[in-house]
């Protein structure tokens, strides 16, 4: 929750128990009623899977930003590992980095 919170600048949207776990989402600051990001635990097939598809280098999901250069270096600073440099891809610029998960996470500007 704190890389999500901290590092990426999501707002906490629900934290209540479900069993011996919680149901964490978190939401754009500036969207507080739009998509909620579910922060799910590692105990389930679902998540093994999706963390195994990470692993193979294919990125859990993906990020826009206005200003990619400025984003990464930001992040870069605060510790976040990046598995790749910016790169043009043809109409978009991307970098992948991951959270502290083991989840490989795509940020890109259009």
């Amino acid at each position: 929750m704190r890389f999500y919170t901290r590092i990426l600048g999501f707002v906490r949207k629900s934290d209540f128990p479900v069993g011996r776990f919680k149901r964490l989402t978190v939401v754009s600051p500036e969207e507080p009623d739009g998509a909620q990001l579910l922060l799910e635990p590692n105990d389930n097939p679902a998540a093994k899977t999706s963390k195994r598809r990470s692993m193979s280098r294919i990125p859990a999901t993906s990020f826009s930003a206005d200003d990619i250069q400025k984003e990464c270096l930001r992040m870069r600073k605060m510790g976040v590992v990046f598995r790749t440099e910016p790169t043009e891809t043809g109409g978009a610029t991307v970098d992948v980095f991951e959270d502290t998960c083991g989840n490989l996470i795509q940020i890109a500007q259009v």
